[in-house]
């Protein structure tokens, strides 16, 4: 595994081993001794799977307190995976990384605690998954903006609005939100 470093220290690109011939491919996505000599020592506790249409935007969750980390992938179509820094003593605090995650190029996107995370769907019919190192916390979550323009993600929307739901429409700007030590 390729384990790639992204502009903000923490959030990383992973890309697996992928063996292929004529019947198909293999890949490990996940196995705990290869991801601990890559530095990434983790215990996961909820897996999640959601499935969108091209153009659907969810997020920028995160969780304060019980933070969590996420291993996310997609298995079928694409999308831009976004991790926002909210770490408050952070040199990068504030700052966005991005990359492209699909069932072509099989990366995965480490976001660890300390960020909030979302995506929006380039194909219709994306299925993403992502392994938690916390359980879902309802009381605790909250949502950051996907448009604060202090933040000034750069999604590949092409000119469209995206499909958010009733929650990611009420996100607080930045300076609003509950940020990490």
């Amino acid at each position: 595994m390729n384990v790639i470093e992204t502009a903000i220290p923490g959030p990383l690109i992973i890309e697996p081993r992928v063996f292929g011939d004529a019947r198909g491919f293999f890949l490990e996505t996940w196995n705990a001794a290869a991801f601990a000599q890559g530095g990434l020592d983790l215990a996961f506790v909820q897996d999640n799977h959601s499935r969108s249409q091209k153009g659907v935007l969810r997020g920028l969750h995160f969780q304060n307190p019980g933070p969590q980390g996420k291993l996310v992938r997609v298995t079928r179509g694409a999308v831009f995976d976004v991790a926002v820094d909210l770490r408050g003593s952070s040199p990068t605090f504030g700052q966005w990384v991005g990359v492209e995650l699909s069932a072509t190029n099989h990366r995965m996107f480490w976001v660890p605690e300390g960020f909030a995370h979302g995506f929006l769907t380039l194909e219709d019919d994306t299925d993403f998954l992502y392994k938690c190192t916390a359980p879902f916390a309802p009381q605790s979550e909250h949502t950051l903006a996907w448009n604060d323009p202090s933040v000034g993600i750069d999604w590949p929307l092409d000119g469209r609005d995206p499909v958010i739901s009733e929650k990611d429409a009420t996100g607080l700007a930045l300076a609003d939100v509950a940020v990490f030590a």
